[in-house]
């Protein structure tokens, strides 16, 4: 069963990139010139992304990715180019719009693989069974609780490996938050939860150890405005 906290903070999300700053992201995943600010927290995503990608098969053909939070489906892209069925889904539907049409106008008829684009809530269980899981930045907004529930809900329909990010503790990344606070209502994404890697892997190792899941790399991205901890979780039978 879900917290009521993870489903408020999942309406909060919603909304946010949904309606508020659905333009803003669109513009930040693009190639289009974007402000200093907004020039470091693209090149962080995409160090992220990169990051992720390389703990993924180069050959995934015949398996299942979830891209969890798929935003505008770049790293789905990648992932389909490698030969993977993935399921790209996203709490908002204007960004999973954006993402399709993206990969209609770019990608679809270059690569072996496919995507199914969905809106929707990552932990839904009809969305079946996977090979993989990446969550890149979209579980970064809830508190320890719900992001351990939600890693260990997915953990139950994942057979190989799971790499999320969280939003690492330090002094530095909570004065960056602090003066986000100035920025125009408009750019203020919902606020993160930072989180010590040693609290995060007890509470993980307790859930996720007793089904055969192991920590394995970790990589910190930290890039401006842009700070985000990938961490990869794999079986040891995988």
């Amino acid at each position: 069963m879900q917290h009521t906290s993870y489903l408020e903070r999942r309406g909060e999300i919603e909304t946010y990139f949904d309606r508020t700053a659905a333009q803003a992201w669109e513009r930040l995943t693009s190639d289009a010139p974007v402000g200093r600010i907004r020039a470091t927290v693209r090149a962080g995503r995409d160090r992220m992304r990169n990051t992720l990608l390389s703990w993924l098969p180069e050959d995934m053909t015949g398996q299942r990715l979830l891209d969890a939070g798929c935003g505008t489906g770049a790293l789905a892209a990648e992932a389909a180019r490698r030969g993977a069925h993935v399921v790209a889904i996203d709490l908002s539907p204007t960004l999973v719009k954006l993402a399709q049409e993206r990969w209609q106008a770019n990608f679809q008829d270059q690569v072996s693989g496919r995507i199914d684009f969905l809106s929707g809530d990552m932990l839904d269980a009809k969305l079946g069974r996977f090979d993989h899981m990446v969550a890149m930045d979209s579980l970064i907004h809830y508190d320890l609780p719900d992001l351990v529930q939600a890693l260990e809900t997915l953990s139950l329909r994942c057979e190989q490996s799971m790499a999320f990010t969280f939003a690492p503790h330090s002094a530095l990344l909570a004065a960056m938050h602090r003066v986000g606070r100035w920025f125009p209502r408009s750019d203020r994404s919902p606020s993160l939860a930072p989180m010590r890697q040693e609290d995060l892997k007890s509470a993980l190792t307790h859930k996720l150890g007793i089904s055969g899941w192991e920590e394995g790399e970790t990589v910190r991205v930290a890039s401006g405005f842009y700070t985000s901890q990938a961490w990869q979780w794999r079986r040891e039978c995988a």
